[in-house]
């Protein structure tokens, strides 16, 4: 059982920083919506999405006002849908992607997550159509986020499926070129893809998970980063450790933990579904205050991407895992520190003084939650060249038995170094140049898969 009173002086104390649940996402089990006749597909798919999430933003709500903690998302996320629609075409999967917007729309969910597909070892015939439908399916949505699982530690890579989605992205830009590709930023590629992660855009509604569940992603950047302050002008730099500060950030982790899983607790119960976990992410928003960058120049990075700067993440990464560990049995999803270049002012500045490249994020991505997250690239990238660097970012989950993901954007008609900006939690952000462009084009090209490491031969 959760005692409320610690939590309630967390409450009060965090108040004055901005603490928010960034996301409450509703996990649903599609499954049993599949039917090889695509309009009863839909019909089921639909009715589900109304009975279970109707009430999702009204009991929302009603936890903000009981608490006082602002919930700025409010998520779905279905099953990977290349399983549910087996056995249709790009066409069908576009009406489905329809349906799932409209669906969304009428409960006023933002996001849902879930139009995706598991290819890390082989593509069935229904998720290369889903990849094939993705140009069309996000650029003609408003709600609908896409995600691919094209590798693992234990099947390796799907290089086959790499190339593909490589292609594609370019193409989804290009579909999208009015809005300077923005339905690229609706598409997450993984390695190691968690069942239960309610951030968006990779949310998905895993095998295993309940008919419906409640996920909680807690972010806090900025609480973090007025915790370390406090310390560091209570005490001094000159009597601080790493070590003092890794424990500041597992306690600043512990105590906004409780506070996720109170709310979703309390979610849950009204809901009358299962509590599934909390994930508890700092995912930066582009407010100033609100940023990984922040916590990175608090303790002593002031340029990032300079020398230190990756294991200045991989002491934020793990110091946020650990903390959270210990406030909670129900931790899932991501767990960690993201770098969504994009999404936080601070890392999107230091990407157009240059300080911040292309190559040091992927070192950087060894150690932090996710990956190449929200990269604006220019917009003639070819496609083999998005794959290399989806190849890459992939080898380090695989090899590192870790979750990578790359969250790449193309702008069409744009260059390196021009800006461009997508407003409200996607930020903007200048567009870094992209090295060797066409320089691995054969190693791409030859398909099929990489192996497992041998580690993961262990068991």
């Amino acid at each position: 059982m959760i005692r409320t009173d610690p939590i309630f002086d967390t409450i009060r104390m965090f108040q004055e920083e901005h603490l928010d649940v960034r996301t409450v996402t509703l996990g649903l089990d599609l499954q049993d919506c599949s039917s090889p006749v695509a309009q009863h597909l839909r019909d089921k798919v639909h009715a589900k999405i109304v009975r279970h999430a109707g009430g999702l933003v009204r009991a929302t709500a009603e936890i903000e006002r009981t608490f006082g903690i602002p919930v700025v998302n409010r998520r779905i996320a279905v099953s990977p849908i290349a399983s549910v629609a087996a056995g249709h075409g790009p066409d069908d999967l576009v009406r489905v992607a329809s349906t799932l917007d409209r669906a969304a729309g009428e409960v006023g969910v933002d996001l849902l997550g879930g139009y995706s597909a598991l290819v890390q070892k082989h593509s069935t015939p229904t998720a290369r159509a889903l990849v094939d439908s993705l140009p069309e399916a996000l650029s003609s949505t408003q709600r609908v986020c896409a995600s691919l699982n094209v590798a693992s530690t234990k099947a390796g890579i799907n290089m086959d499926a790499v190339l593909q989605v490589g292609r594609t992205i370019r193409s989804i830009a290009e579909a999208d070129a009015a809005h300077n590709g923005f339905a690229c930023a609706k598409l997450v590629v993984f390695a190691n893809m968690p069942d239960d992660n309610p951030f968006m855009a990779g949310a998905v509604h895993g095998q295993g998970e309940a008919d419906a569940v409640i996920n909680i992603g807690v972010s806090g950047p900025g609480v973090v980063t007025r915790a370390l302050q406090r310390l560091i002008d209570e005490v001094g730099p000159e009597a601080l450790t790493l070590a003092d500060v890794a424990e500041e950030i597992k306690i600043t982790a512990f105590r906004i933990t409780r506070v996720g899983e109170l709310i979703g607790r309390e979610l849950a119960g009204r809901l009358g579904v299962a509590f599934g976990i909390v994930d508890l992410s700092l995912a930066p928003t582009p407010k100033v205050g609100d940023s990984i960058g922040e916590i990175l120049q608090t303790i002593g990075v002031v340029e990032i991407g300079a020398p230190g700067s990756t294991a200045a993440i991989a002491l934020l990464n793990d110091a946020v895992k650990k903390g959270g560990a210990f406030a909670s049995s129900s931790i899932g999803g991501l767990s960690g520190a993201f770098i969504p270049v994009m999404e936080d002012a601070t890392l999107a500045a230091a990407a157009a003084d240059g300080s911040l490249t292309l190559d040091k994020l992927e070192a950087m991505t060894s150690v932090c939650s996710v990956g190449l997250d929200m990269i604006a690239i220019p917009g003639d990238t070819p496609g083999e060249t998005i794959a290399g660097i989806i190849a890459d970012e992939m080898a380090i989950g695989v090899s590192n038995n870790k979750t990578t993901a790359t969250r790449l954007i193309p702008v069409p008609g744009m260059t390196a170094g021009q800006h461009v900006s997508f407003g409200g939690l996607f930020g903007e952000s200048v567009i870094l140049p992209v090295r060797g462009v066409a320089g691995s084009d054969q190693f791409v090209r030859f398909g099929g898969r990489i192996p497992a490491p041998i580690q993961s031969l262990r068991n």
